[in-house]
């Protein structure tokens, strides 16, 4: 005979189930992260830094995106520039996660990685006066700040050489909502810089 699963409600649940309010500010703040990033998507196009970048990485449009489920809660992300292939990638993204952060980062793999290693390695000093991350797992579509995935610049053992995946992030708290747009595009012209 088959369990029956336990449906009931806790009294916090019940609360939450009874009350539209939560779910349509939780809709209201999602609306507000569309038009924060629309903002800096038509900030980060007018860098001209990004007019340095290779043109095939600026083919695609700024996309903003979003989800339910990055571990259990709502995210937010903007991709621009974004150029992923399967063997090469060159992208930035910005990144809001419900409950945890906002976050910057510039991914490279293949060709990119490979062309712009030097660049990083020569302006690295950037990196560590910013309180840069860094990727020590391989995983392309992991953006939490956990031990086993990022790791503070300063840290960092592996030499770049040995990277099949390089994420450079950088984080911002959510209670410092009202200066994110002006520190997320600091960041964007810090990446680019890197580049250059």
């Amino acid at each position: 005979m088959q369990e029956s699963a336990n449906v009931s409600l806790s009294a916090f649940e019940q609360q939450l189930v009874t009350d539209a309010n939560w779910i349509l500010t939780k809709n209201g703040i999602i609306h507000k992260l569309y038009l924060l990033f629309g903002q800096l998507s038509e900030q980060y196009k007018n860098e001209q830094a990004v007019a340095k970048l290779p043109p095939e990485t600026l083919l695609a449009a700024a996309k903003i995106s979003k989800g339910e489920n990055y571990e259990g809660l709502p995210y937010v992300m903007l991709d621009y520039p974004r150029c992923f292939g399967k063997e090469d990638t060159l992208a930035i993204r910005t990144f809001f996660w419900w409950g945890n952060f906002f976050s910057i980062t510039l991914q490279l793999k293949g060709k990119y990685l490979q062309q712009y290693a030097p660049v990083i390695k020569q302006n690295w000093t950037l990196l560590l006066q910013e309180d840069a991350w860094i990727n020590v797992s391989d995983e392309e579509w992991q953006h939490h700040f956990r031990e086993n995935n990022m790791i503070p610049v300063a840290d960092m053992q592996q030499q770049l050489a040995d990277k099949k995946i390089l994420k450079l992030a950088f984080k911002c708290k959510l209670e410092d909502w009202d200066s994110a747009e002006t520190k997320l595009l600091r960041l964007f012209q810090l990446l680019l810089r890197l580049l250059q």
